[in-house]
């Protein structure tokens, strides 16, 4: 299917919105999302606008609105549309306290509160373009319209992570592709960048208090296809496990990894296959064929008391020593098509084949073209795609 993605431009539609309506139609909501996007403080906007940080906070409490031109400086500022500023469209607010993140403790608020925002966007992408194509229902026990509440579904990692290969008919073998998998059963996954920019210190991060669930993956940290299908999984148990969001929650952390080790290699079956004795080069060919790093397996390997915690100590610095010399490399993910999010993108392309234009959905959603492209994950050149159903391999 060709893709609609790089032949429409960032142009404006040449419409001149009476400023004095937009005003009258503020909402502050909207200016706080863009700041965050924006990552600027009230202050660096006041400093801009030659007002004071009170007048901005004034602004984004409602107390009061901007003037037209200050709404029209805000908006050239914060790189949007002015329209983009008014209320009249569908928002839905997402807490920073409702999001798992997996770096929390080295992750400032400044950058939570962009991918926050971020994330609320996607949502919006998702509403528009789920009004034009019937997206896969949402396959996750207990959730319903942005919340989770189970009753049968088990709360230990391991059983849980079982439980749901069962529902989703995975199988005791190698997950063929991590990402898509969650696509296929209605998660919203996305792999970009918030904002334009790179926050290295946000790892990944999800929610399941929205109208759909959502996985943020992030580029920066998804160098090694294999650290990146543990993090997709890792989120996975977050959703499943903590409708209750702690954050920064050690507890939580660990669950969902034991829930992410358990859901890519069954103790079941991973374990008649692991060495007998330590032999990096037999746990990377394993690695391999089931899609996971030799770190994992390493750890499974103490997990199971197959090593001891000495032995295992120094299999990690042969490892790092080995990767020093370029050797156990990581590969990127985008070698890999069925670990790169394609719903949002595939949706977008059959809603362009029914009709939809790239400027209509601008509008609609009053953000430029290129901001939608971010949040599709559209890159210059997408990956390959190939039959969803037909892999015999996790690659």
């Amino acid at each position: 299917m060709a893709s609609h993605l790089r032949v429409v431009g960032d142009e404006d539609d040449g419409r001149s919105p009476d400023l004095r309506l937009i005003a009258d139609a503020f909402d502050p909501s909207r200016l706080i999302q863009a700041r965050h996007l924006s990552g600027l403080t009230k202050r660096a906007v006041a400093s801009s606008l030659r007002v004071s940080p009170a007048a901005v906070g004034q602004w984004e409490t409602g107390a009061t609105s901007p003037r037209p031109n200050h709404l029209e400086a805000l908006a050239a500022l914060l790189d949007v549309p002015v329209t983009y500023l008014a209320a009249g469209r569908p928002y839905a607010r997402l807490e920073p306290t409702s999001a798992h993140f997996r770096s929390l403790r080295s992750t400032s608020a400044r950058e939570r509160s962009r991918a926050i925002a971020f994330t609320e966007q996607v949502w919006e992408l998702t509403y528009a373009l789920e009004k034009r194509v019937q997206l896969p229902p949402v396959e996750l026990p207990g959730f319903s319209a942005g919340e989770v509440m189970h009753e049968n579904f088990p709360s230990d990692p391991r059983e849980a992570a079982r439980a749901i290969r069962r529902q989703w008919g995975l199988g005791l073998g190698p997950i063929p592709r991590v990402v898509r998998t969650l696509e296929n059963h209605g998660i919203i996954t996305t792999l970009a960048p918030f904002a334009g920019g790179a926050n290295p210190t946000v790892d990944a991060f999800s929610t399941s208090q929205l109208p759909r669930p959502v996985i943020v993956l992030t580029p920066d940290r998804a160098n090694d296809v294999y650290r990146h299908r543990f993090t997709a999984a890792h989120e996975l148990g977050h959703l499943l496990l903590h409708a209750e969001v702690v954050p920064g929650d050690l507890a939580q952390e660990r669950e969902a990894d034991i829930f992410a080790a358990e859901f890519l290699t069954p103790k079941e079956s991973i374990l008649p296959e692991l060495p007998s004795r330590m032999d990096l080069r037999a746990l990377g060919a394993l690695g391999s064929a089931w899609g996971v790093s030799v770190e994992s397996l390493l750890y499974r390997c103490r997990e199971v008391g197959s090593v001891s915690e000495a032995t295992y100590r120094r299999a990690f610095v042969r490892l790092n020593s080995l990767r020093k010399l370029d050797l156990f490399s990581p590969e990127p993910v985008q070698g890999y098509p069925g670990e790169v999010p394609l719903l949002l993108r595939r949706a977008f392309d059959v809603a362009c084949d029914n009709g939809l234009t790239m400027r209509e959905l601008s509008n609609e959603l009053h953000m430029r073209p290129r901001r939608i492209r971010l949040l599709l994950g559209a890159t210059e050149k997408p990956p390959v795609l190939k039959p969803l159903d037909t892999a015999e391999t996790w690659k």
